[in-house]
């Protein structure tokens, strides 16, 4: 449940620290005072756009943390920690930062997260119904994602979804293989051709690069040549060469072997450095000898490299490891021509075998549907009906329809509201308060059914009075015997059955104004209900209407 609600520099707050309760929160206030506010506020930890406009004093960051009581929240758990975020088995702290620059910041338990993990935690968390989200009702995918959530039916709709996507690419499959063969066939006589060519080439991995280097090597053999007789001599001449110099060098330090430090080493080290020229020598010497002009040789080299230029430039690739790639694609095309038919064969195979494996699983999960809609139809009816609506026709419909990522069915909710009247999608039938009267029932019913420790419910009584306030009030009362409610309201029928009542007010200073809130006390609840009752918090027959109210609702 939400534990506290900590809200500085935001729009009119300056600073707000509420701590809320179990069961039923009621908030009031008059209009403007800024309860929208804190509902903007909380809409940011939600992971909804924020706004520099809403920063009170723009030299100073924004800040708006929420601190919920998480205990056995499996699926919560499970979902930070495959995420890496960090864990604690009693709290989870929301946090989103404002920054004067427009950037924003967000935290779960004080470490920086992304804004869509914040949002994928935030909405296990909380859920705030307003006005705006009663469009809701007339949508596909929130029709059926409420049928689902009371069929219980995610490991049936895990194994449809991966049956589905198993299906999809074996039609792909089957399809490429189509394509990809018909043009094969098209081009079959160019591409054996085109094999051929390679074949009789035979290109060899790296074999361009070394044809080019001994090329390169016999047109500068002179060149080359001449330096090899230069280094040659520097290092074996018997009168000038390293290697004599290194023998009189060693002579030298054995007579100064008194003289020099014996740790120095230096007869060791000149050992090593003439064992190091000698096989510098015997490579050099080795090239030599193998370094010939052979002009039959070079014609070979620039006859073959030739050949390889010329495929290349016809292939448009530049190395002969393309070439060998190209010359495998060709091979492998052409052995699928000879094995097509069985190719096609299997792969439609595959595909009959996953579209079966698709269907069983899409039956399944349409009957699942149709069992839960059937239940939530009634019960939908049973909730709302008292609710004003005498007149109410509920028809939760799952029809066939084409297999889709979603299943085989069509969810569509579809109502009534007067006598002898065809039901129809909600959007061409209710009014604004009978959909606002419609979603406090389905909230209702799928909130104790939901991991969902807190909802919001944001002036969901708006036009109704009397007796349907009432019945508004003791479904929301109801339902906070199961999770945490917070609603805002302006119906004293509604705010006497809160557990905890909480006032929303403006407060003036020299410099500016300030939204405040504060929990009331009995006597202070009794002059509010007044207040919301006659306009007169002093009233002295709105205050024993109040205190009427509030004893019938005692918890």
């Amino acid at each position: 449940m939400l534990e506290s609600l900590n809200i500085t520099n935001y729009a009119l707050i300056d600073h707000m620290d509420i701590e809320f309760h179990e069961g039923f929160n009621i908030i009031t206030g008059e209009t403007g005072a800024g309860k929208s506010i804190m509902l903007g506020a909380l809409s940011l930890i939600m992971g909804g756009r924020a706004d520099t406009r809403a920063i009170k004093l723009t030299a100073q960051k924004s800040v708006i943390e929420a601190v919920f009581a998480v205990a056995e929240h499996k699926s919560l758990k499970d979902y930070c920690i495959n995420n890496d975020i960090e864990w604690d088995d009693s709290k989870c702290i929301l946090r989103r930062e404002i920054l004067p620059s427009g950037r924003t910041r967000a935290f779960i338990n004080d470490s920086p997260v992304s804004l869509a993990l914040l949002q994928g935690v935030a909405v296990q968390l909380i859920d705030i119904h307003s006005q705006h989200q009663n469009q809701l009702l007339a949508q596909s995918d929130f029709q059926r994602n409420i049928i689902d959530t009371l069929a219980n039916n995610e490991r049936i709709r895990t194994v449809y979804t991966q049956r589905y996507n198993a299906l999809r690419s074996a039609v792909k499959a089957l399809k490429q293989a189509k394509s990809r063969i018909a043009k094969s066939r098209e081009n079959e006589e160019f591409m054996q051709f085109q094999l051929e060519k390679l074949n009789e080439l035979s290109p060899v991995a790296g074999e361009q690069e070394e044809l080019e280097r001994n090329r390169d090597n016999m047109a500068n053999i002179t060149d080359i040549k001449t330096n090899l007789d230069s280094a040659l001599n520097a290092l074996g001449n018997d009168e000038y060469g390293m290697l004599h110099q290194i023998d009189v060098l060693q002579n030298s330090a054995s007579e100064l072997e008194n003289v020099v430090n014996p740790e120095a080493n230096i007869p060791e080290r000149l050992d090593m450095v003439r064992i190091e020229l000698a096989d510098i020598l015997s490579e050099l010497q080795s090239v030599d000898e193998n370094l010939n002009a052979n002009p039959q040789e070079l014609e070979y080299i620039e006859q073959r490299l030739e050949a390889i230029y010329d495929l290349e430039r016809k292939h448009d690739v530049e190395t002969v490891e393309d070439l060998i790639s190209i010359q495998e694609s060709l091979q492998n095309q052409l052995n699928e021509l000879k094995i097509s038919d069985e190719t096609i064969l299997e792969l439609e195979k595959n595909a009959r075998r996953a579209m079966a494996l698709a269907k069983q699983a899409g039956a399944e999960l349409s009957h699942s549907r149709y069992e839960a809609a059937k239940k939530f139809g009634e019960e939908l009816y049973n909730q709302a009906m008292p609710l004003g609506m005498k007149n109410l026709t509920v028809d939760i419909k799952v029809s066939p329809t084409d297999m889709n990522a979603h299943g085989m069915d069509n969810v569509e909710f579809l109502f009534a509201f007067n006598k002898n009247q065809k039901p129809t999608g909600v959007a061409g039938a209710a009014s604004g308060g009978e959909i606002s009267r419609l979603m406090l029932a389905i909230k209702s019913i799928i909130a104790s059914r939901m991991q969902l420790p807190s909802i919001i419910f944001d002036e969901v009584d708006t036009g109704v009075s009397g007796d349907v306030a009432n019945r508004m009030g003791d479904m929301m009362s109801h339902t906070a015997h199961n999770i945490q409610v917070i609603a805002i309201t302006h119906l004293p029928q509604v705010a006497a059955k809160g557990s905890c009542h909480f006032k929303v007010f403006k407060e003036d200073d020299d410099e500016a104004t300030h939204t405040r809130i504060y929990q009331l006390n009995e006597n202070e609840r009794v002059c509010e209900l007044a207040l919301m009752l006659s306009g007169d918090k002093n009233n002295t027959t709105a205050q024993a209407t109040a205190r009427n109210l509030l004893s019938q609702n005692k918890h």
